[in-house]
């Protein structure tokens, strides 16, 4: 009989940035065994959206550990200094990473770290109830176990129900560069979406408009491109004190606000949207450029035509409640992200709570099982804990908040009172 192996004292499965954070600050911490499974064979976040000059929406504090551990060996600025570039972070008095150079820091950070293993498919979890111990089998055959889970498996690419099954070669932006020059070979390229991908992706296929002379639509649903509202108070709304005042809410009312909250986190950078326009003027100049901005336009059908290799998009604009028709031959979904309870689950789904509209029930402490101290979820949760929950500020915040969890005492201080305002009364 195959002995089985010792137990973790937890499992971090999948390795975005939240994950890797919480591998970097357990890293140092004797009294927790950890190890993070990771089915693709490096880290890799958003590669498909690494555009030129394409940087964060957050500053280099928000790294994978800073706001919990401003000494860790792990920081970004160490990640700077290592990489020889410190000074010239300085020099260049920006704030805001590019996005390569944070992908190739969290590369640098998980080549440094022991606790991950690449290539591990997660095929089953399961529990049992004798040993307290949860398994988790990977499609290699690999077994793991332990008594506490991390869920950090992200969230994959949203596909509007209108385009469910639809043919021909459309992508979704997190595909957008590998697909770049095939869209360009088009006569016509329609983009769909209304967040800061959407907007980079729209600046650079207008910047080469010209060169390729192919016909660029940008169709949203918004009444307008909102900017991301970065004001200094809205801020405070990441911060302990609001998650304490949100989770407290109601559950209809935090799913309003929710459905309110997303120029908070998903709007455009305010830079960027003055950027097109000043290159929609200079387009212009010489005569009307081939785009056209659509605004209020749901996607309410999609078909392909084989034959003719174009799209047909049926829309509706909402405020007029006009239908209206779109050809386009390209055609780019910027139409984020959507969490989906991964199927390796199913197993002990019977120990995971669900609120009423079938989502995870997050608790306070980030858990989602029913002792309250079992499984952990990261990200995924804007519908409990608001718009901390994909904020990567926040994720420090969060893992040093689920270690004090996983040992019964505060490793790292979890600040509880940071705010000037009063979001209670």
């Amino acid at each position: 009989m195959t002995a089985l192996p010792d137990p973790h004292d937890f499992i971090g499965i999948g390795l975005g940035p939240f994950n890797l954070g919480l591998a970097c600050l357990t890293e140092p911490i004797d009294e927790l065994n950890g190890v993070f499974l990771e089915s693709k064979p490096d880290f890799e976040w958003h590669a498909g959206m690494f555009l030129e000059g394409a940087h964060l929406q957050t500053p280099f504090m928000s790294d994978l550990v800073t706001m919990a551990d401003p000494t860790s060996p792990y920081s970004f600025l160490n990640y700077l200094k290592e990489r020889g570039r410190l000074y010239s972070f300085y020099i260049r008095e920006n704030f805001y990473p590019l996005r390569t150079e944070y992908n190739d820091y969290c590369r640098w950070a998980a080549g440094k770290l022991s606790s991950i293993r690449f290539n591990e498919t997660v095929e089953t979890v399961t529990y049992d109830e004798g040993s307290e111990l949860y398994t988790v089998r990977t499609v290699s055959g690999e077994l793991f176990r332990s008594r506490h889970l991390v869920l950090g498996t992200g969230t994959p690419p949203h596909i509007p129900e209108a385009c469910q099954g639809l043919g021909g070669d459309f992508i979704h932006n997190s595909r957008y560069l590998e697909g770049k020059a095939e869209l360009q070979k088009k006569k016509s390229i329609t983009l769909v979406g209304s967040g800061q991908s959407a907007a980079e992706i729209y600046y650079d296929l207008l910047a080469e408009i010209d060169t390729y002379g192919y016909r660029l639509n940008w169709v949203t649903r918004s009444p307008r491109f909102f900017p991301l509202e970065y004001t200094k108070l809205t801020l405070e709304m990441t911060s302990p004190e609001y998650i304490d005042y949100f989770h407290a809410l109601p559950e209809e009312t935090r799913y309003r606000l929710e459905t309110g909250q997303k120029g908070l986190f998903k709007g455009i950078d305010g830079e960027l949207i003055d950027a097109i326009f000043d290159l929609l003027y200079q387009k212009n100049l010489s005569g009307p450029a081939p785009t056209r901005l659509l605004t209020n336009s749901a996607l309410v059908t999609a078909r392909y035509d084989e034959e003719g290799g174009a799209y047909s998009l049926g829309l509706r604009q909402e405020e007029q409640g006009k239908d209206y028709e779109l050809t386009s031959e390209g055609l780019i979904l910027a139409t984020g992200y959507r969490y989906e309870a991964p199927a390796f689950l199913a197993p002990v789904a019977g120990r995971l709570r669900h609120d009423s509209r079938g989502r995870f029930d997050v608790a306070r402490n980030y858990s989602i099982d029913t002792t309250g101290r079992g499984v952990f979820l990261q990200n995924a949760s804007v519908h409990t804990h608001s718009i901390t929950s994909p904020d990567l500020g926040m994720g420090a915040y969060r893992n040093a908040y689920i270690i004090g969890e996983l040992l019964g005492r505060e490793v790292y201080p979890v600040e509880k009172s940071i705010a000037f305002q009063e979001f209670a009364v």
